[in-house]
């Protein structure tokens, strides 16, 4: 696991945003998986800026997202279609078409659930799957104790997501409690990882990812298993690892062609 402190979460983001442009440069029909909430909203904005001033093309990606509430409309101002659309999609060159969020809608959901692990295959597999990180040590909607292994399936949303996701939508009882999302095995399967976790809400939370034991109750300790995942802090989310300072060494001592710019 690559873990890189930076000084904030707008120096984070711009990183995350770079390591992602030099991806699309190099291979300009690449399958990215992307990420909703308030994490990304940054890193998004900074692609945003590489399109329309630096000419960053996205006519050729491919995008696939974690995760969409069961019972949410495209349409809805809460759906992750929607966030997406109006976060990134609609500022940048993208193929509408190329865009993929699970249909919280479907009429058969374990069917949609099938359908969107048969898509990923067919698109080749993602190339980089960037990742936020719940305070309970969630990935997409993967909650404490869930599978390590599991597939795109119908997951039951923890309390505690619930309340932390609830405000956008005004009141704790209007909050869905069930979302379609990869599971942490489909996620495993990308061929790189790029995980953002900002603020001292997250302490505790990357501190368990990072340096705790490969465990269900944190669902990110996954990623100490692959063989390419990159782990974007800032100084209030790292307070608590206690390897701070060598993982701050590896970054500056590192190689030309490993650093990211």
């Amino acid at each position: 696991m690559e873990v890189l402190i930076q000084p904030n979460a707008d120096v984070g983001c711009a990183l995350g945003a770079r390591i992602i442009a030099k991806l699309v440069r190099e291979k300009p029909d690449c399958v990215l998986g992307l990420a909703t909430g308030r994490t990304p909203l940054q890193l998004y904005t900074e692609l945003i800026r590489l399109h329309r001033n630096d000419g960053l093309d996205f006519s050729r990606v491919t995008t696939f997202n974690l995760d969409e509430y069961v019972g949410l409309p495209a349409a809805h101002d809460q759906s992750y279609r929607w966030f997406m659309r109006e976060n990134l999609f609609r500022h940048i060159n993208i193929d509408p078409q190329r865009t993929h969020v699970p249909d919280g809608t479907a009429a058969d959901l374990h069917a949609e659930c099938r359908d969107y692990e048969k898509r990923i295959r067919d698109a080749g597999g993602i190339d980089l799957q960037l990742l936020g990180l719940g305070r309970n040590g969630h990935i997409g909607f993967n909650e404490p104790t869930g599978s390590l292994r599991g597939r795109t399936w119908i997951k039951i949303l923890s309390e505690q997501t619930l309340r932390d996701n609830s405000a956008v939508f005004g009141d704790f009882s209007r909050m869905p409690r069930h979302a379609i999302s990869m599971g942490v095995g489909t996620i495993m399967d990308a061929r790189r990882l790029l995980l953002l976790a900002f603020g001292p809400a997250k302490c505790r939370a990357v501190s368990a990812m990072v340096e705790g034991p490969l465990s269900a109750i944190c669902p990110a300790s996954m990623l100490q298993w692959h063989e390419r995942a990159t782990v974007v802090l800032d100084e209030a989310s790292s307070a608590g690892l206690k390897y701070a300072d060598h993982y701050r060494w590896v970054d500056s001592h590192k190689l030309d062609w490993q650093k990211h710019g």
